[in-house]
């Protein structure tokens, strides 16, 4: 009987660590494990540029929700790595989203100039659920649309987002003037929306 209740109980460990690994794995694909597990999270990964034919493909593809989860190593890797190249000195951008790296998860970086020191947040299944009607003009680059800037006329002065955290929790946020500028962009890309598909519907409105 003591034997059986060991191996029973050896049993359920067993299984119960392979759930947990296969709960971690769910998040991402095998391809997009190699892809993010290949380098340390300090390692900036490729940007990917519309001047590839490849690589714009999967740019106007969406992005799928995210499970967020703070001890996901696969994750905080992913985290990491994303700052890491929003941040190099080839790129220096002032937001980027996860399908520009090639990873489509909705996950966003964005630099807040509405805080101080202006810091880089990191955003989760974030969602636009209301825009201003307010209009503001700005001049818009992106790093996977190289040696290009238009300036746009139609971005929403204000917007208000829902989003989660790392450690899942659900937030709302209004957020204004260029910082709500950088989320929108941001935004369109987990949808596969690149600024230029924004040039259609360009016509300058007054403020």
């Amino acid at each position: 009987m003591g034997k059986q209740l060991i191996l029973i109980f050896g049993l359920v460990l067993v299984f119960g660590c392979s759930s947990s690994k296969n709960i971690t794995k769910k998040s991402f694909s095998e391809e997009e494990i190699k892809m993010i597990m290949n380098a340390d999270s300090l390692k900036p990964m490729r940007v990917y540029k519309i001047t590839n034919e490849k690589d714009s493909l999967l740019l106007r593809m969406k992005s799928s929700y995210i499970k967020p989860d703070a001890n996901n190593p696969i994750l905080q890797n992913f985290i990491k790595r994303l700052y890491a190249t929003v941040r190099d000195s080839t790129s220096l951008g002032v937001g980027i989203a996860a399908p520009q790296v090639g990873i489509l998860k909705n996950i966003i970086w964005v630099q807040r100039f509405d805080k101080d020191n202006f810091p880089f947040e990191v955003y989760l299944n974030p969602k636009i659920i209301s825009y201003s009607e307010q209009k503001q003009t700005m001049r818009e680059g992106c790093l996977s649309i190289p040696d290009r800037s238009k300036t746009l006329y139609n971005r929403a002065n204000t917007i208000t987002i829902t989003y989660d955290t790392m450690q899942n929790e659900q937030k709302t946020e209004s957020i204004s003037s260029f910082t709500a500028i950088i989320f929108q962009h941001e935004i369109d890309h987990l949808n596969g929306i690149l600024y230029l598909d924004h040039l259609n519907e360009n016509i300058p409105i007054k403020l």
